[in-house]
């Protein structure tokens, strides 16, 4: 294992053992692509651990096969690593907004699920992918978000994706990583491809 050296050590009384296993608010924002396929990596390494792990798409409809959903749902059910579950709440939604109301609704009543989730301590990783939407657009409120994920229980991590995350939220995170976009195939007129945006 690679030993980082921080450069510096917070005097909060814990041993270097008990800052290691403190849960981790990561946020994935910014213009660039990347964001999502960050966060499934990150999945890729909790089921490695043997994590159960919590997907929550909020923005992506139920129709649209994702490769990342088909790939961890089969490693998921292969009994080598973590179990994998996977809810979208999403009507769909690709640049342009659909039937806001239906949509406002599934997000409300997704993060109530991941609420329910996090006091029952379900998942070990929870994805909460385009999540930075809802809260953007003022459907959920972030000061509660913040609140419910500050009071989280246990050592459950969190990672949320998307453009436009509230300051707050930025500031609240313990990771905060902003794509940035400085070339994108969709620029030169192309439209997305297999394998690569799905």
């Amino acid at each position: 294992m690679p030993q980082g050296q921080p450069t510096t050590v917070p005097d909060d009384g814990l041993t270097t053992r008990q800052r290691r296993t403190q849960p981790v608010l990561a946020v994935h924002t910014g213009p660039g692509k990347g964001k999502s396929t960050a966060a499934f990596g990150l999945a890729l390494r909790a089921w490695n651990q043997g994590w159960p792990i919590g997907v929550f798409q909020f923005v992506k409809s139920a129709k649209w096969k994702v490769g990342e959903e088909h790939a961890l749902r089969v490693l998921g059910a292969s009994g080598e690593g973590g179990s994998v579950a996977w809810h979208k709440m999403g009507e769909g939604w690709s640049w342009v907004q659909r039937d806001i109301e239906d949509s406002e609704d599934a997000a409300r009543e997704g993060w109530e699920q991941v609420k329910r989730d996090l006091a029952a301590e379900t998942y070990r990783l929870y994805v909460l992918d385009e999540f930075t939407y809802p809260l953007h657009w003022g459907w959920i409120d972030t000061d509660e978000v913040l609140a419910v994920l500050k009071d989280r229980p246990g050592s459950q991590h969190v990672v949320i994706t998307g453009r436009n995350a509230p300051a707050a939220l930025v500031d609240a995170a313990d990771l905060v990583t902003e794509m940035t976009k400085v070339k994108h195939p969709m620029d030169a007129g192309r439209k997305g491809q297999r394998g690569i945006e799905w």
